[in-house]
């Protein structure tokens, strides 16, 4: 049984670890201030019928504060990307050279920088979520092998020291807000 609740708080351990890495990897989606090829990452390109990631298709890159560049690796595949990025109401507007596609960003305004706190903090929000989950599940794991001949003594130590990992994670979550925050509303 001391076998089953240590690899239940590794699992546990390592979803959490999974949940912040998703968490971190969607504040870089967020635009503060300054160009970054992770802003129009998650956009998926009809690639000869499926869809494919942008970055799978063409390179990325922000060669100064305020442009993104995208070269696509065949020549036929600016129009569908230029589309993609139209349609995606990121409020860009792509400008085709017929070998680069260039987004020039806009200065951001205060009230845009407002919006974009709103939604790091929805997303810190569905990050917390997220974790209260699975403490959820890892507690009613533990209630499972406690019924399953664990002590009870063990059963509440492995809900504590799940308790511990919780706060732990959450203390990353403020961390991470708080910096994208202070990096959004920087002018």
């Amino acid at each position: 049984m001391e076998q089953d609740s240590s690899s239940l708080l590794q699992a546990t351990e390592a979803a959490m670890d999974k949940c912040i890495e998703h968490f971190g990897q969607e504040l870089a989606k967020i635009r503060a201030g300054k160009a970054s090829p992770m802003m129009i990452d998650s956009l998926q390109v009809d690639y000869y019928g499926s869809m494919m990631p942008l970055n799978q298709v063409a390179n990325v890159s922000a060669p100064d504060a305020r442009t993104l560049t995208i070269q696509p690796f065949e020549q036929k595949m600016i129009p569908p990307i230029e589309r993609v990025i139209i349609d995606s109401n990121l409020g860009y507007n792509p400008q085709n050279d017929g070998v680069l596609i260039r987004i020039n960003l806009p200065v951001m305004t205060e009230e845009r920088r407002k919006q974009l706190v709103k939604q790091v903090k929805d997303e810190t929000e569905q990050a917390r979520v997220a974790l209260r989950n699975i403490r959820r599940d890892s507690n009613e794991q533990f209630k499972k092998l406690n019924k399953a001949g664990l002590s009870d003594d063990e059963a509440k130590a492995g809900e504590a020291e799940i308790q511990k990992l919780t706060d732990k994670f959450n203390a990353q979550i403020d961390t991470l807000t708080a910096q994208k925050e202070q990096e959004v509303m920087t002018v």
